[in-house]
């Protein structure tokens, strides 16, 4: 006879984290020459890092929601350091490649890499939009 409290635990089978990996050479050879159409773009200029996480999140939900396949997200590649500033130079830079492989952007997020030159080289990231589940 067993004993109820001695029941085995069954621990709950949780899905793997979904990957975020970078861009092929040849997705991003097209997005650089234009063969392949940025879908979207947001510009994280000027804003704080709560003010800007919020609104990427927020713009990444709704270009899913609209079926964009890439995304251009500018971060800047920061402002110079003087008298009147926090002494951080680039921390959007920093930050936002890193927040995009955090789980609430993992169910969004497919693919990310640094964006050509012509689209703002270090300054920006090609996003590749996972598509949206039923």
């Amino acid at each position: 006879m067993r004993h109820p409290a001695a029941k085995s635990a069954i621990k709950p089978v949780s899905k793997p984290a979904l990957p975020v990996i970078g861009l092929d050479r040849r997705q991003k050879q097209r997005l650089a020459r234009g063969a392949e159409t940025i879908d979207a773009r947001i510009d994280l200029h000027g804003r704080t890092q709560s003010e800007a996480h919020a609104a990427l999140l927020g713009f990444l939900r709704r270009a899913q929601a609209e079926g964009a396949r890439f995304v251009l997200v500018i971060t800047g590649k920061g402002g110079a350091s003087g008298p009147g500033s926090s002494g951080e130079r680039g921390i959007l830079k920093r930050q936002v490649p890193l927040w995009l492989r955090l789980p609430e952007f993992r169910l969004l997020v497919l693919a990310v890499e640094d964006a050509h030159v012509a689209h703002g080289g270090e300054g920006a990231l090609y996003v590749r939009m996972r598509r949206a589940r039923p």
